[in-house]
């Protein structure tokens, strides 16, 4: 993902660090950054008053090749960067568009330095809008001439391009949007919608007319069918001559640069909030369970003390009515022990004996 910045972190860092350096510096150094952007930074301990840096950027027409110079308007708009501290060196080194040459004894060493470099730094920002802001100035511009409604390519980053149509009294910058992830299409949909939504409320009057459709716009016909071929539909804005006066030109330019960039971060920060909810929402949960759990569970355990005191006092009474009915059959035989029949004895031993049979048939046990 391109970064918001307009100047490039790695080169305003190797261009500070021979700035404030007490000592010359021997360095060749390449930085490679994002859409085939490559620098080129050259510094001699020999001859330390010079720095020479050499860019190579895709333009962002696809209509120039690579190694093609860069329009005059676009060096002018280089030249006005720094130009107390940077000229242009022509012809440029040999595989670069580019090529500046950095006098930093003209900088001075105090706060100001760090805002220099850090202009010089954007360089290829500068290289890469100059092309658009040509075309949004004649916004206005009610020339006819031949092709003049067919959408121009712009590809800021290779697997990003999007097209701007110039029409009467406007510009439509129309974007192709692609995710790889359903969930990412999905909150980029939600988003699109509720953009629309915003655009025609009357806080928003003075912004570019925004539309969104899941189908290529009329405009667009005739294109190849790959860069017509998304799964989030189509970004449009109308520029207007009111997006493009003075100051508001390099604004509009910058967000239009940029727009695939905001429209990810701003995907990903609220896919991020979901799932951060979620967690939150899912710990909550758990929480409420494992409490309920708890409860339960003391419940449980006061039930069974409960039980336990019963079944105590259940077998305490058990033998207590063992205990006492017993005692009573003891005082029952006693009773009966001191009450005598005369003569009961001697009936009993003639009518109440049992006779003893021998069995008729004997076994003899056989050797």
């Amino acid at each position: 993902m391109a970064c918001f910045e307009r100047a490039s972190p790695a080169l305003r860092e190797i261009l500070l660090k021979i700035h404030r350096a007490e000592r010359p510096m021997e360095i060749d150094h390449h930085v490679h950054e994002f859409g085939s952007v490559h620098y080129h930074v050259q510094c001699s301990a020999l001859d330390p008053i010079y720095t020479y840096l050499s860019i190579s950027t895709p333009l962002l027409s696809q209509g120039l090749p690579l190694s093609s110079e860069l329009p005059t308007h676009t060096l002018e708009m280089v030249k006005a960067i720094c130009p107390e501290a940077m000229e242009i060196v022509e012809p440029p080194k040999e595989g670069y568009q580019l090529t500046l040459k950095l006098n930093f004894s003209r900088i001075p060493q105090s706060e100001a330095s760090t805002k220099m470099i850090t202009d010089i730094s954007s360089v290829q920002t500068v290289i890469l809008s100059s092309q658009l802001k040509e075309i949004l100035r004649n916004v206005d511009s009610h020339e006819m001439s031949h092709g003049m409604y067919k959408p121009t390519k712009l590809i800021y980053h290779p697997r990003e391009p999007f097209f701007v149509i110039k029409q009467p009294a406007k510009i439509t910058a129309v974007f192709p949007m692609r995710f790889k992830e359903n969930e990412d299409v999905i909150i980029a949909t939600a988003s699109f919608r509720e953009l629309m939504d915003v655009g025609h409320s009357e806080a928003c009057h003075k912004a570019p007319h925004c539309t969104w459709s899941p189908i290529p716009p009329p405009e667009l016909r005739g294109e190849p069918i790959e860069d017509l071929s998304t799964n989030c539909g189509f970004v449009s804005f109308d520029i207007t001559s009111r997006q493009v006066e003075g100051k508001k030109l390099d604004k509009t330019v910058w967000n239009l640069l940029n727009f695939y960039t905001f429209v990810k971060y701003h995907v990903k920060s609220t896919r991020g909030f979901i799932q951060r909810r979620m967690r939150m929402r899912l710990e909550r949960l758990v929480q409420h369970l494992q409490h309920v759990e708890i409860e339960e569970d003391q419940q449980l355990k006061k039930k069974a003390k409960g039980c336990k005191r019963v079944r105590k006092w259940i077998s305490a009474s058990k033998r207590k009515f063992l205990k006492r009915k017993y005692d009573f059959t003891n005082k029952i035989k006693r009773i009966r022990s001191r009450i005598k029949i005369h003569g009961f004895s001697r009936f009993r031993r003639r009518w109440l004996t049992i006779p003893k049979f021998s069995p008729v048939t004997r076994y003899i046990k056989l050797e």
